[in-house]
């Protein structure tokens, strides 16, 4: 482990560095899941997998506390796979390579994993510890979490027998959450009419880059630029100019989830000095008003010689895409009049693709109220359906998980935390999604908090958790597990 082999607790850190060793995109968890039902078996834990893949490890209650209610531990086993365009990292094949970093761990270049790889490793130590006094532990292992919850959404009734449940996903320590948003996915997938280039016009292709990037989920209230949304807005500008362009391709973003860093279109144009010009004056304008955090912003330029040999946008379905574009909602709509400093809706531009005619565009829609979701995607279908696009899907429902401020498991959360840290936690609700939300409409009588480290630039390459964070959460763990109270007598 180097210089991570020192960090506490030891349990804690070598199964995050276990899990760094092995690929785990969302959809391809197979070998993590097999590398950990092997270690448990090998322990005498009890091991089920069921028909969708998620994993279900039991350990039974230490001595004494065969009486008091069971407890189940919620992680999920994949990651958000992200890196920098010039890394040659390959998530398929080659381990995440963590760093220690004035008292954070981060990644070379990539994601860290550290969502939800450090709640995970959290589950996996109070199975292992033998001096940890517990009840029944029940730790539930989601797959393709990242993806829209998909692992979760297929659990049966019976999964898990305990009915209280510490959801080991959250992102800022000091805070137990009862509550999270919901969420759904607007994707389109339309043809659109090209036409022929004037040879004589030139191939360029045009990069957004250096933005910082982030969680659609808790980052989308930081200001951070969406590089989709800035480019939407450059060219549209450049339309408004009346510079003359053809618009052969437009990508950006990889994952529906984070705000995307870069992207890049190919145009076909006949002055190139112009176009410099005006770029510059684009990124002097956007470093005049954005915050620290994305100061690197840049646009860069090369040939595309290969990439522009095709057909282009149709002029008028060009300007009118852009203007779409240009004018969609993304970012933070609304913010939550009931918790002050918390987002209630928003929309994050995860993916575009545009290449040979055919437009793909994914958006996740987010928010606190059911009613929040639905208005905001209704607005987004509408805006493309007046274009007359028709193949517009609505998808990927992720239930709102309501706060309980009432919860018997909140007040034992608080007095641990309280006893053991002689302060008060906050009670907070997140913007980002969480599986307590599917869990809360699967088990109605389960009662549920969330709680985790400090982790900061989640679905980024920046991603870091904080070291001491790590061990006030294993602290709060072992303390809520020690405090659970016998289980209520049923009448």
């Amino acid at each position: 482990m180097n210089d991570l082999s020192s960090l506490r607790p030891v349990a804690v850190w070598r199964h995050f560095f276990n899990l760094c060793r092995i690929p785990r995109a969302s959809g391809r968890e197979a070998a993590v899941r097999e590398a950990l039902s092997e270690w448990a078996a090998d322990r005498g834990l009890s091991v089920k997998v069921d028909s969708r893949g998620n994993l279900i490890l039991g350990k039974p209650a230490t001595a004494g506390y065969e009486n008091r209610a069971g407890v189940v531990l919620q992680g999920h086993l994949d990651m958000v796979c992200q890196k920098h365009n010039d890394s040659t990292h390959d998530f398929e094949r080659d381990p995440i390579r963590p760093v220690l970093r004035d008292g954070w761990v981060t990644a070379l270049d990539t994601t860290l994993g550290a969502d939800n790889g450090i709640g995970v490793a959290l589950a996996l130590a109070a199975l292992e510890a033998d001096d940890l006094e517990h009840p029944a532990l029940e730790v539930l292992l989601t797959v393709d979490e990242e993806a829209g919850m998909h692992g979760a959404m297929a659990l049966e009734r019976d999964a898990v027998k305990g009915r209280l449940l510490l959801n080991l996903d959250t992102e800022e320590w000091g805070e137990i959450y009862i509550g999270c948003a919901g969420s759904v996915d607007v994707v389109v997938d339309v043809p659109l009419p090209l036409v022929a280039v004037p040879e004589d016009m030139q191939a360029v292709c045009l990069q957004i880059s250096g933005l910082a990037g982030g969680h659609s989920g808790i980052d989308i209230h930081r200001g951070r630029g969406n590089a989709i949304k800035l480019l939407a807005q450059f060219l549209h500008r450049l339309v408004e100019k009346g510079f003359d362009f053809r618009l052969v391709s437009m990508t950006g973003g990889t994952a529906h989830n984070a705000i995307p860093r870069e992207a890049e279109a190919v145009l076909r144009v006949e002055d190139i000095s112009s176009l410099l010009v005006e770029a510059g004056s684009f990124v002097a304008e956007l470093r005049s008003r954005v915050n620290d955090e994305e100061s690197g912003i840049c646009i860069g330029f090369e040939p595309a010689s290969e990439q522009g040999t095709g057909d282009a946008l149709a002029g008028e379905t060009a300007r009118q895409v852009l203007a779409l574009l240009h004018d969609l909602p993304c970012g933070v709509r609304h913010m939550s009049g009931q918790m002050p400093g918390v987002v209630e809706t928003s929309n994050n531009i995860g993916e575009l693709r545009l290449k040979d005619g055919r437009l793909h565009v994914n958006m996740m829609v987010r928010s606190l109220d059911e009613h929040g979701i639905h208005t905001l995607s209704d607005e987004i279908v509408a805006r493309f359906s007046a274009l007359g696009f028709d193949d517009i899907h609505v998808t990927g429902a992720g239930p709102v998980w309501h706060p309980n401020p009432e919860s018997k498991l909140l007040a034992m959360a608080r007095d641990v935390y309280r006893q053991t840290f002689n302060c008060e936690a906050t009670v907070q609700v997140i913007h980002a999604g969480l599986e307590c939300g599917i869990f809360n409409w699967r088990w109605p009588d389960m009662d549920m908090i969330s709680f985790g480290p400090t982790i900061r630039g989640a679905h980024a390459p920046n991603e870091r958790v904080e070291v001491a964070s790590v061990e006030h959460a294993w602290q709060l763990l072992a303390g809520i597990l020690a405090a659970v109270p016998e289980r209520e007598s049923e009448s």
